[in-house]
């Protein structure tokens, strides 16, 4: 299929979005991998929709303001694509506003009519943002601001959306069996190391050598938390629950230093496929791969106390990751929390009967609610007889500088 350019491919992104039923990192992905664009066609949609997705509220909120009788579908998304260049962007006006009526079909006429008035009253409408409340000038819903503000404090919800506008920096986490972080730092000059975790390191670019030879791993450094309390040591059998793609598989293997078995299991098994690739691309021969839902009527191919170790790294909100998962905020609903909740601690109770006596057990998430936390955490202790709660850790942006997460250790006494 021919390629397009860049503000088509995010009109169409939205549409397919806003049409609900995939998740925007894989409408980018299908949609890169159909047109196949230039590089800087690719990184300017990725750019556009991605942008457009965090100052969702904020471009509606100017649409409005611009055009009294509704749009439909497609336009709408057109006109999100236009404002998003002409306030976000270092596009010259003229290119944002020509480049976007092209595309416009037969909304050509309105689009380019908004879109000129959007300029010429750029000040008026930037005012009106940022004079309104704080879901609006942030583009968060308004329930999650009210919960984080009556939870941690106005200021820091604050803060916390405004993490969440920002993209994310590219951290890698070494792979210590072939090379040391410094190694890695020494080799490319720009790399910096992130004080969180010694493992990991800041890089403008991923260097192809890196990739190639299996060297690191694209990871946040929040998501080596639950690992490191979980602290596999060689020899062990260890069961990471819900692996997939495989980062925290990959780094339990390197703790493990390559010995003793990993099982690694996904509900979804073509999900277990890109985890088999990463840890052979990264050199790690001590996991194997299993397809299990634990949420499902099909008992575990396993015999209970069947692991020394086990990784609960468990289905969640997303709200600690939300400047990685940038769709994430206008799929939350307030119930979602509790239904999280619920499903956690199933996971938790099927997977806790293949622990062996003396085992540990951590329950991780990459959300900041006590929901799907420390509430969590309780009720899995209460569930599950002879499975006692030692000790909680969490990060967060404000406090850390790196994704939310927590992490919760069990140990059972049976």
């Amino acid at each position: 299929m021919a390629s397009r350019g860049a503000r088509w491919l995010c009109v169409e992104a939205l549409s397919r979005w806003e049409a609900g039923g995939s998740f925007a990192e894989e409408i980018l992905h299908a949609l890169q991998s159909e047109h196949r664009p230039e590089a800087q066609e690719r990184a300017l949609f990725t750019e556009l929709f991605y942008g457009v997705l965090r100052n969702l509220a904020r471009l509606d909120h100017c649409i409005a303001a611009l055009r009294d009788s509704p749009v439909d579908p497609r336009t709408r998304q057109t006109l999100r694509t236009g404002l998003y260049q002409i306030f976000h962007l270092r596009i010259p006006d003229h290119a944002a506003v020509h480049a976007t009526v092209e595309i416009a079909g037969r909304a050509r006429g309105l689009a380019n009519a908004v879109l000129r008035r959007a300029i010429r009253e750029r000040e008026r409408l930037l005012a009106s943002i940022e004079t309104a409340p704080l879901p609006l000038r942030t583009s968060h819903p308004a329930f999650l601001v009210e919960r984080w503000s009556e939870r941690f404090g106005p200021e820091t919800a604050e803060h916390l959306c405004a993490w969440n506008n920002q993209p994310a920096p590219l951290t890698v986490r070494a792979n210590r069996l072939k090379v040391t972080p410094g190694e890695l730092a020494r080799s490319t000059p720009e790399a910096q190391p992130h004080p969180f975790h010694p493992a990991t390191l800041t890089v403008p670019h991923l260097p192809l050598p890196w990739i190639l030879g299996g060297l690191c791993y694209v990871q946040d450094p929040s998501t080596l938390m639950a690992c490191d309390l979980l602290a596999p040591i060689p020899g062990e059998t260890v069961l990471d629950a819900c692996a997939a793609p495989g980062g925290k598989t990959s780094y339990l293997a390197e703790l493990m230093q390559n010995e003793g078995q990993i099982v690694a299991c996904d509900a979804i098994a073509r999900r277990l496929d890109t985890l088999s690739s990463n840890l052979a691309r990264l050199g790690l021969r001590n996991a194997r791969s299993v397809a299990h839902d634990w949420l499902g009527t099909t008992p575990a191919p396993f015999e209970p106390g069947s692991f020394d170790r086990i990784l609960l790294d468990v289905p969640c909100s997303n709200t600690g990751v939300m400047r990685r998962r940038v769709d994430v905020r206008w799929r939350l609903r307030p119930d979602d929390f509790k239904r999280m909740q619920k499903r956690q601690v199933r996971i938790a109770t099927a997977a806790a009967r293949h622990l062996r006596p003396g085992g540990v057990l951590v329950y991780s998430t990459c959300s900041m609610e006590p929901e799907e936390n420390e509430e969590s955490a309780r009720l899995i202790a209460a569930a599950t007889p002879g499975l006692r709660l030692e000790e909680t850790r969490a990060c967060t942006p404000v406090a850390d500088g790196v994704d939310a997460a927590f992490a919760a250790r069990f140990v059972r006494q049976d």
